[in-house]
């Protein structure tokens, strides 16, 4: 490597001080105090940012003040406040600065990560759009020589916060036109605003001609079409416009046209009783069946997640404020609906293990009508006294109580989660970090399902045995949104203790996808190695550590118009 000129400036309240500080003292700081100074200008048209248009403005017309923070749960969500108007540095580190702003050696394992995701570029006439899944040349490449919307989202993380947007920007135009193609599947047409799973670079060798070829599901293992790329995209187009300042990108008239594509897809009236969005097996992450039909957190989450991105985003022309209202009003239900039914602790799992059936009328209090004899056996054990978190599906007489990482993570990060639910998601990850860290962070599902209930719901899939891949497999790039949600509930230290697990295996396993095993002991039996998203959420966990105010750049305020339901107790009482 080049000699490299290393930046150790501090920032905010940290740029005066005599000495530098090592992590351990960082976790000890209140991180509300970091970005106390007046943030510098954006790069923008308008006289306000975009993330000041707040819901509750929408919803009323006018500016409502937000009130000053009087408990220790909500002193920890100040620093979103402030990060919501703060432009992310986009300050070169990692592969570019061998050391960290702290001024201590940055680890081995960062140089190497980011030599790995150069080599994952993919180049369309001369320019980067995206990055490979993976670059394992010992296993047969299936499509993970491809460019995946969902598998992008890490690596463009990485690439905004080391200050390379324009790769991103290549990215978001190019899936774009890709939008615009006819999407036929079987003679079946598909809605005009999916956006494709997947793309992948078609060289001509005799033309030398390069063309994109996408796959909207058509290709995909059980032909299902990604629910979640739409969504993907419009977080990395707020994520782009925050970290860079510029909103000329999603102010082209082609971006706000695939947004309200977007929106009008999910935003369709139907016959659903529910705010929240029907899905099928194998939408999201979990691209198999895995028993997450209907109405899975992940997709409600992220649904959540662009919905509010979108609305920053969003023109205020007649197009754009048709859709801004139809939005407001779905955030109001779905946060509703997701805060009251979704959540489960101590109280209320005590609450469903007494619950009556067959009730009838509005009053009904178990209004799903859910058996309290479904109640697995595994929940009693797992639910600690302080903790919670939001079940991974509900629908009329079933709730999957499994704990889904990525929903939880996306909660918070959205503001789905109120601070007081956040907290008590911590606190569950600390009281059961064995059963979701393990050796090598992080649960993408748990408890794993097996024996005759694995040969129902995955249909006998060998690659989803117990303890193994979607089922119970422990995920690295997991480790990026865990640490975005531990900055912003003021709880670092649990992302240093998971990423240092992390780093004492990733190199030495090269980078694998997954891992297998009850404490993610072993590498996945058909992990493949170099798996790009596996490297770029390492690299983001460690810059946002490093950082804190990159994660303004995935993280939303909560909007104090969206009151959590009054009627349930949670278990941060106890």
């Amino acid at each position: 490597m080049s000699s490299i000129n290393v930046d150790v400036s501090l920032k905010g309240s940290l740029r005066n001080a005599e000495t530098l500080c090592d992590m351990a003292e960082i976790e000890e700081m209140d991180f509300s105090r970091i970005f106390d100074r007046p943030p510098r200008p954006l790069n923008m048209d308008r006289q306000r940012s975009c993330d000041e248009r707040s819901l509750s403005e929408l919803s009323t017309g006018l500016p409502i003040p937000s009130p000053r923070p009087s408990s220790r749960v909500e002193n920890n969500f100040r620093l979103i406040d402030h990060l919501n108007c703060l432009p992310s540095p986009g300050r070169r580190s990692g592969f570019n600065t061998p050391l960290s702003q702290f001024g201590v050696e940055t680890h081995p394992t960062v140089a190497e990560a980011w030599e790995a995701l150069r080599r994952s570029l993919v180049y369309f006439r001369g320019e980067p759009v995206g990055t490979i899944a993976a670059l394992d040349n010992s296993e047969e490449q299936v499509n993970y020589d491809q460019v995946f919307v969902r598998d992008f989202v890490p690596s463009a993380l990485a690439f905004l916060m080391n200050g390379e947007p324009e790769i991103v920007k290549n990215f978001i135009l190019k899936t774009l036109r890709l939008q615009s193609w006819e999407k036929k599947i079987d003679r079946f047409q598909l809605g005009e605003g999916v956006m494709p799973a997947s793309f992948k670079v078609l060289h001509d060798p005799v033309t030398h001609n390069e063309t994109l070829m996408a796959d909207f599901g058509e290709s995909a293992i059980g032909r299902v079409a990604p629910v979640d790329s739409g969504f993907w995209w419009i977080f990395l187009l707020r994520a782009y416009t925050k970290s860079t300042g510029d909103t000329s990108l999603a102010e082209k008239p082609e971006c706000q046209k695939g947004m309200r594509l977007i929106l009008s897809l999910c935003l369709s009236e139907g016959f659903d009783t529910f705010p929240t969005l029907l899905c099928a097996d194998g939408c999201c992450m979990v691209d198999r069946r895995m028993g997450v039909y209907g109405y899975p957190i992940e997709i409600q989450a992220l649904f959540f997640m662009a919905l509010r991105c979108a609305l920053l985003l969003l023109k205020q022309d007649e197009e754009g404020n048709e859709f801004v209202e139809r939005i407001t009003k779905r955030l109001h239900a779905l946060s509703f609906h997701m805060r009251s039914y979704y959540w489960i602790d101590l109280k209320q799992l005590n609450d469903i293990y007494r619950y009556k059936t067959e009730e009838y009328s509005h009053t009904a209090v178990n209004k799903f009508n859910v058996i309290p004899d479904s109640l697995p056996e595994w929940i009693f054990d797992f639910m600690p006294v302080r903790g919670g978190y939001f079940i991974g599906n509900v629908s009329p007489a079933r709730m999957d109580f499994r704990w889904f990482c990525l929903g939880n993570c996306i909660a918070i990060l959205s503001s789905l989660a109120t601070p007081e639910q956040s907290t008590a998601i911590m606190d569950l990850i600390e009281s059961r970090w064995e059963e979701l860290v393990g050796e090598m962070p992080l649960k993408v599902i748990y408890p794993a399902i097996e024996s005759h209930e694995w040969r129902i719901v995955t249909g006998c899939d060998p690659k989803n045995t117990r303890w193994s891949y979607h089922n119970g497999g422990s995920w690295p790039v997991l480790l990026w949104l865990l640490t975005a949600a531990c900055i912003k509930t003021g709880r670092p230290q649990i992302a240093r203790r998971a990423i240092e697990l992390a780093e004492t295996r990733l190199i030495k396993d090269n980078w694998p996808e997954y891992y297998d095993g009850k404490l993610g002991r072993f590498v996945g039996k058909q992990a493949r190695k170099f798996q790009t998203w596996s490297i770029a959420g390492y690299l983001v966990a460690k810059m946002m550590l490093e950082d804190p105010s990159h994660l303004g750049t995935v993280a939303l305020e909560e909007d104090k118009q969206m009151k959590p339901p009054i009627r349930r107790s949670n278990s941060w009482t106890f």
